[in-house]
Protein backbone atom coordinates (compact mmCIF):
# COMPACT_ATOMS: atom_id res chain seq x y z
CA UNK A 1 0.00 0.00 0.00
CA UNK A 2 1.39 3.39 0.60
CA UNK A 3 1.46 6.53 2.71
CA UNK A 4 0.08 9.74 2.37
CA UNK A 5 -0.24 13.57 4.09
CA UNK A 6 -2.21 16.17 3.30
CA UNK A 7 -1.76 19.67 4.77
CA UNK A 8 -4.20 22.93 4.96
CA UNK A 9 -3.70 26.29 6.28
CA UNK A 10 -0.84 29.01 7.06
CA UNK A 11 1.65 28.62 3.92
CA UNK A 12 4.67 26.55 4.94
CA UNK A 13 7.56 25.42 2.74
CA UNK A 14 7.12 22.06 2.25
CA UNK A 15 10.19 20.94 4.47
CA UNK A 16 8.69 22.21 7.64
CA UNK A 17 5.82 18.45 6.67
CA UNK A 18 7.83 16.59 4.94
CA UNK A 19 11.03 16.43 6.57
CA UNK A 20 11.45 17.90 10.17
CA UNK A 21 9.28 15.61 11.88
CA UNK A 22 9.76 12.86 14.00
CA UNK A 23 8.63 10.06 11.91
CA UNK A 24 8.17 12.44 9.40
CA UNK A 25 6.51 10.96 5.75
CA UNK A 26 9.65 10.46 4.53
CA UNK A 27 11.03 8.69 7.11
CA UNK A 28 7.89 6.53 6.74
CA UNK A 29 8.96 5.98 3.14
CA UNK A 30 11.67 3.66 5.36
CA UNK A 31 10.00 2.98 8.84
CA UNK A 32 6.17 2.97 8.39
CA UNK A 33 4.63 1.69 11.42
CA UNK A 34 0.83 1.18 10.50
CA UNK A 35 1.04 0.37 6.55
CA UNK A 36 1.31 -2.95 5.05
CA UNK A 37 4.68 -2.84 3.97
CA UNK A 38 7.18 -1.20 6.35
CA UNK A 39 9.10 0.35 3.07
CA UNK A 40 7.45 2.24 0.50
CA UNK A 41 9.94 2.99 -2.13
CA UNK A 42 7.72 2.54 -5.52
CA UNK A 43 8.14 6.35 -6.47
CA UNK A 44 6.32 9.70 -5.04
CA UNK A 45 4.91 12.70 -5.77
CA UNK A 46 3.78 16.23 -4.08
CA UNK A 47 1.24 18.68 -5.38
CA UNK A 48 1.12 22.08 -4.40
CA UNK A 49 -0.96 25.29 -4.85
CA UNK A 50 0.98 28.83 -5.24
CA UNK A 51 -0.51 31.65 -2.76
CA UNK A 52 -1.26 33.54 -6.19
CA UNK A 53 -3.47 31.29 -7.73
CA UNK A 54 -5.79 27.98 -7.14
CA UNK A 55 -6.44 27.46 -11.14
CA UNK A 56 -3.71 24.55 -11.54
CA UNK A 57 -1.61 22.70 -8.96
CA UNK A 58 1.92 22.00 -9.61
CA UNK A 59 3.32 18.74 -9.53
CA UNK A 60 6.45 16.83 -9.28
CA UNK A 61 6.43 13.03 -9.59
CA UNK A 62 9.33 10.12 -9.76
CA UNK A 63 10.16 6.80 -9.65
CA UNK A 64 12.75 6.37 -7.15
CA UNK A 65 12.38 6.50 -3.37
CA UNK A 66 11.85 9.49 -1.51
CA UNK A 67 13.91 9.42 0.87
CA UNK A 68 17.30 9.85 -1.11
CA UNK A 69 15.78 12.21 -3.82
CA UNK A 70 18.03 15.20 -3.68
CA UNK A 71 15.46 17.01 -6.17
CA UNK A 72 12.23 16.53 -3.76
CA UNK A 73 14.98 18.03 -0.61
CA UNK A 74 15.77 20.90 -3.09
CA UNK A 75 12.40 21.50 -3.91
CA UNK A 76 11.02 21.37 -0.20
CA UNK A 77 13.47 23.85 0.83
CA UNK A 78 12.24 26.70 -1.69
CA UNK A 79 8.56 26.03 -1.99
CA UNK A 80 6.20 27.18 0.31
CA UNK A 81 2.21 26.41 0.05
CA UNK A 82 -0.72 27.13 1.73
CA UNK A 83 -2.12 23.39 0.30
CA UNK A 84 -0.20 20.24 -0.78
CA UNK A 85 -0.65 16.72 -0.98
CA UNK A 86 2.06 14.27 -0.82
CA UNK A 87 3.09 10.69 -1.24
CA UNK A 88 5.03 7.96 -0.81
CA UNK A 89 4.29 4.62 -2.83
CA UNK A 90 4.22 0.85 -2.49
CA UNK A 91 2.81 -0.67 -5.54
CA UNK A 92 -0.05 -3.00 -5.45
CA UNK A 93 0.98 -4.73 -8.81
CA UNK A 94 0.77 -2.04 -11.35
CA UNK A 95 3.97 -0.85 -12.88
CA UNK A 96 6.34 1.50 -11.01
CA UNK A 97 6.45 4.56 -13.87
CA UNK A 98 5.67 8.25 -13.39
CA UNK A 99 2.38 8.02 -14.67
CA UNK A 100 1.48 6.08 -11.98
CA UNK A 101 2.75 7.77 -9.46
CA UNK A 102 0.23 10.26 -6.78
CA UNK A 103 -1.33 12.66 -6.97
CA UNK A 104 -2.82 12.44 -9.77
CA UNK A 105 -4.29 16.05 -11.28
CA UNK A 106 -7.06 17.47 -13.42
CA UNK A 107 -7.40 21.14 -14.14
CA UNK A 108 -8.05 22.01 -10.85
CA UNK A 109 -8.32 19.07 -8.92
CA UNK A 110 -5.72 16.65 -7.13
CA UNK A 111 -6.58 13.09 -6.20
CA UNK A 112 -4.42 10.66 -4.14
CA UNK A 113 -5.28 7.13 -2.51
CA UNK A 114 -3.87 4.19 -0.52
CA UNK A 115 -5.51 0.89 -0.92
CA UNK A 116 -6.49 -1.22 -3.97
CA UNK A 117 -9.08 -2.58 -5.79
CA UNK A 118 -9.14 -6.21 -5.50
CA UNK A 119 -8.63 -8.14 -8.60
CA UNK A 120 -8.48 -4.83 -10.20
CA UNK A 121 -7.16 -6.72 -13.68
CA UNK A 122 -10.77 -8.20 -14.03
CA UNK A 123 -12.84 -4.96 -13.94
CA UNK A 124 -10.24 -2.39 -14.84
CA UNK A 125 -11.81 -2.90 -19.22
CA UNK A 126 -15.64 -2.50 -17.31
CA UNK A 127 -14.61 0.09 -15.29
CA UNK A 128 -12.79 2.38 -17.71
CA UNK A 129 -15.25 2.05 -20.16
CA UNK A 130 -17.39 4.09 -17.89
CA UNK A 131 -14.84 6.68 -17.65
CA UNK A 132 -16.60 9.78 -19.92
CA UNK A 133 -15.04 9.55 -23.23
CA UNK A 134 -14.05 13.10 -23.21
CA UNK A 135 -11.77 12.51 -20.04
CA UNK A 136 -10.98 9.09 -21.16
CA UNK A 137 -7.55 10.41 -22.88
CA UNK A 138 -6.34 11.84 -20.30
CA UNK A 139 -5.85 8.81 -18.16
CA UNK A 140 -1.99 8.72 -18.17
CA UNK A 141 -1.12 5.40 -16.24
CA UNK A 142 -1.89 2.00 -15.63
CA UNK A 143 -3.74 2.19 -11.92
CA UNK A 144 -6.69 1.54 -10.26
CA UNK A 145 -6.31 4.44 -7.94
CA UNK A 146 -6.31 6.46 -11.37
CA UNK A 147 -9.54 5.11 -12.55
CA UNK A 148 -11.47 5.59 -9.38
CA UNK A 149 -10.18 9.89 -9.67
CA UNK A 150 -11.91 9.96 -13.30
CA UNK A 151 -14.68 7.91 -12.73
CA UNK A 152 -15.09 10.16 -9.78
CA UNK A 153 -14.53 12.99 -12.43
CA UNK A 154 -17.50 11.17 -14.44
CA UNK A 155 -20.30 10.81 -11.23
CA UNK A 156 -19.56 14.80 -10.41
CA UNK A 157 -16.88 15.42 -8.80
CA UNK A 158 -16.88 19.05 -9.84
CA UNK A 159 -20.85 19.60 -8.49
CA UNK A 160 -20.16 17.48 -5.49
CA UNK A 161 -17.56 15.69 -4.06
CA UNK A 162 -18.49 13.42 -1.56
CA UNK A 163 -21.54 12.27 -3.84
CA UNK A 164 -19.24 11.93 -6.89
CA UNK A 165 -17.31 9.56 -4.54
CA UNK A 166 -19.90 8.14 -3.01
CA UNK A 167 -21.12 6.78 -6.69
CA UNK A 168 -17.16 5.69 -8.04
CA UNK A 169 -17.36 3.19 -4.46
CA UNK A 170 -21.12 1.83 -5.47
CA UNK A 171 -19.67 1.45 -8.95
CA UNK A 172 -16.31 -0.26 -8.05
CA UNK A 173 -17.72 -2.87 -5.66
CA UNK A 174 -20.79 -3.43 -7.93
CA UNK A 175 -18.50 -4.39 -10.75
CA UNK A 176 -16.22 -6.53 -8.15
CA UNK A 177 -19.09 -8.76 -6.98
CA UNK A 178 -20.14 -9.02 -10.26
CA UNK A 179 -16.75 -10.50 -10.68
CA UNK A 180 -16.99 -12.52 -7.64
CA UNK A 181 -14.75 -10.13 -5.52
CA UNK A 182 -15.99 -10.61 -1.97
CA UNK A 183 -14.01 -7.57 -0.84
CA UNK A 184 -13.65 -5.59 -3.67
CA UNK A 185 -12.29 -2.19 -2.30
CA UNK A 186 -10.15 -0.47 0.10
CA UNK A 187 -9.38 3.02 0.23
CA UNK A 188 -8.54 6.34 2.00
CA UNK A 189 -8.62 9.02 -0.28
CA UNK A 190 -7.90 12.82 -0.53
CA UNK A 191 -9.31 14.88 -2.93
CA UNK A 192 -9.02 18.77 -3.60
CA UNK A 193 -10.01 21.60 -5.23
CA UNK A 194 -7.42 24.17 -3.94
CA UNK A 195 -9.60 25.29 -1.70
CA UNK A 196 -10.85 22.63 0.44
CA UNK A 197 -9.79 18.77 1.05
CA UNK A 198 -12.04 16.08 1.10
CA UNK A 199 -10.87 13.34 3.33
CA UNK A 200 -12.42 9.39 2.65
CA UNK A 201 -11.70 6.26 4.64
CA UNK A 202 -13.56 3.12 4.06
CA UNK A 203 -13.41 -0.42 2.58
CA UNK A 204 -15.96 -3.00 1.59
CA UNK A 205 -14.81 -5.15 4.58
CA UNK A 206 -15.50 -2.38 7.36
CA UNK A 207 -10.89 -2.84 8.38
CA UNK A 208 -9.84 0.18 6.47
CA UNK A 209 -6.13 1.11 6.28
CA UNK A 210 -5.16 3.75 9.13
CA UNK A 211 -6.23 8.06 8.76
CA UNK A 212 -5.87 10.75 11.29
CA UNK A 213 -6.25 14.21 11.26
CA UNK A 214 -4.52 16.59 13.36
CA UNK A 215 -6.17 18.26 16.93
CA UNK A 216 -7.40 22.31 16.15
CA UNK A 217 -3.91 24.53 16.96
CA UNK A 218 -5.67 26.24 19.24
CA UNK A 219 -6.83 23.74 21.39
CA UNK A 220 -2.53 22.01 21.09
CA UNK A 221 -1.06 25.40 22.20
CA UNK A 222 -2.70 25.14 25.41
CA UNK A 223 -1.30 21.30 25.78
CA UNK A 224 2.06 22.54 24.35
CA UNK A 225 2.75 26.24 24.71
CA UNK A 226 6.22 25.85 24.36
CA UNK A 227 5.95 23.83 20.86
CA UNK A 228 7.26 26.42 18.32
CA UNK A 229 5.69 25.42 15.62
CA UNK A 230 2.19 25.90 17.37
CA UNK A 231 2.78 29.83 17.32
CA UNK A 232 3.71 30.20 13.52
CA UNK A 233 0.09 28.24 12.06
CA UNK A 234 -3.51 29.52 11.99
CA UNK A 235 -5.67 27.95 14.26
CA UNK A 236 -7.60 26.62 11.04
CA UNK A 237 -4.18 24.81 9.94
CA UNK A 238 -5.02 21.41 9.71
CA UNK A 239 -3.34 17.92 8.60
CA UNK A 240 -4.53 14.40 7.45
CA UNK A 241 -2.31 11.57 7.69
CA UNK A 242 -1.89 7.87 6.93
CA UNK A 243 -0.09 7.98 10.18
CA UNK A 244 1.00 10.30 12.72
CA UNK A 245 3.95 12.75 11.98
CA UNK A 246 5.97 12.44 15.40
CA UNK A 247 4.90 11.66 18.59
CA UNK A 248 3.26 15.31 20.43
CA UNK A 249 0.51 13.67 22.74
CA UNK A 250 -2.96 14.80 21.70
CA UNK A 251 -1.99 15.82 18.37
CA UNK A 252 -3.64 13.04 16.48
CA UNK A 253 -7.27 11.70 16.35
CA UNK A 254 -8.61 8.61 14.14
CA UNK A 255 -10.66 9.19 11.56
CA UNK A 256 -13.67 6.68 12.33
CA UNK A 257 -14.27 3.90 9.71
CA UNK A 258 -16.84 4.59 7.00
CA UNK A 259 -16.39 8.24 7.20
CA UNK A 260 -15.07 11.27 5.66
CA UNK A 261 -14.15 14.56 6.52
CA UNK A 262 -13.71 18.71 4.85
CA UNK A 263 -11.33 20.56 5.73
CA UNK A 264 -12.24 24.12 4.82
CA UNK A 265 -12.21 28.00 6.13
CA UNK A 266 -14.48 27.91 9.03
CA UNK A 267 -15.41 25.27 11.01
CA UNK A 268 -14.39 21.56 9.54
CA UNK A 269 -16.64 19.05 9.67
CA UNK A 270 -17.18 14.71 9.86
CA UNK A 271 -19.67 12.86 8.00
CA UNK A 272 -20.53 9.38 7.67
CA UNK A 273 -19.94 7.73 4.38
CA UNK A 274 -22.14 5.28 2.75
CA UNK A 275 -21.46 4.27 -0.69
CA UNK A 276 -24.72 5.05 -3.22
CA UNK A 277 -25.39 1.24 -5.01
CA UNK A 278 -24.94 1.62 -8.89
Amino acid sequence: MCRWLAYWGTPLLLDTILYKPAHSLIDQSLHSKLGVETTNGDGFGIGWYSQESIDTPALFRDVGPAWNNRNLREIADHVRSPLFFAHIRATTGTAVQQTNCHPFRHGRWMWMHNGVITDFHLMRRELSLLVDPGLYSDIEGTTDSEVMFYLALTLGLDQDPPGAVSRMVGVVERSGRNHGVEFPLQMTIAVTDGERVWAFRYSSQGASRSLFYSTRVDALRKLHPDAAFLQEVSDETRLIVSEPLGDLPGAWNEVPESSYGVVEAGADALYPFVPEPA
